[in-house]
């Protein structure tokens, strides 16, 4: 599953003031592009609500619900580059919102060693079909958030002096905020971005079949990942 959108929901309330009027009467729209829920809100209230303590959050006013969209949903597309950061051993809300998704039919199990090799020539593990639209996306008493009939889960890797002596490596899934089964772990074996952001996809999907999900909207911002499934 996976990257899954700039995805989360785009809060879209229907206003009867035309935008001339808003402009008038001092009326704004809040956008949130990265943030806790991104989206459109009518209030500064509502959008610090979603920023603060946020990390990197990115957010701006408009005078019309048409440029607070657009703003949203514009993410730039940088260029892929394995991280060097160090890892950040709390678990938090995803950095990120993915451009585009995809839906995994979970099957059979089968170990990280299957992914050893970062080579493309890996077998597919998992069939993939469109998602639902995001907006169906809702967090339920459970504490699981779904998007439809799927579950929906980020994942990530991160690792410090990649592909140099003394690298350490780092894997993260965020099935949502204080989730018990959230993860943020060390990478055993080799220390490499690519094999942190491979297994915590892995570890991700692992939990689901043990809690009998058949359905998963995994979110990576890793185009490896992506493109080896």
């Amino acid at each position: 599953m996976f990257r899954l959108p700039r995805f989360f929901n785009v809060v879209r309330r229907t206003l009867c003031t035309s935008a001339e009027d808003m402009g008038k009467k001092g009326t704004f729209f809040y956008a949130v592009r990265k943030g806790f829920r991104p989206g459109v809100y009518n209030t500064w209230d509502e959008c610090k609500q979603q920023v603060d303590k946020f990390p990197s959050a990115v957010f701006k006013k408009f005078a019309t619900e048409e440029d607070a969209l657009a703003f949203v949903r514009s993410q730039a597309k940088a260029p892929f580059t394995g991280r060097s950061e160090g890892c950040d051993p709390e678990v938090l809300p995803p950095r990120n919102i993915p451009s585009s998704s995809k839906v995994v039919l979970l099957g059979s199990k089968r170990t990280h060693e299957d992914f050893e090799d970062e080579g493309e020539s890996s077998v597919k593990r998992v069939k993939l079909i469109e998602p639902p639209k995001p907006t169906a996306s809702a967090v339920s008493s459970d504490g699981f958030t779904y998007m439809g009939d799927a579950v929906v889960v980020y994942t990530d890797g991160c690792c410090s002096a990649n592909g140099k002596i003394g690298a350490r490596a780092g894997i993260g899934v965020y099935w949502g905020r204080d989730h018990p089964l959230n993860v943020a772990e060390r990478l055993p074996g080799r220390q490499t971005n690519q094999r942190a952001e491979l297994q915590a996809a892995c570890k991700a999907l692992e939990q689901a079949i043990e809690m009998n999900f058949k359905r998963v909207v995994l979110y990576t911002d890793s185009k490896f990942t992506i493109n080896g499934c």
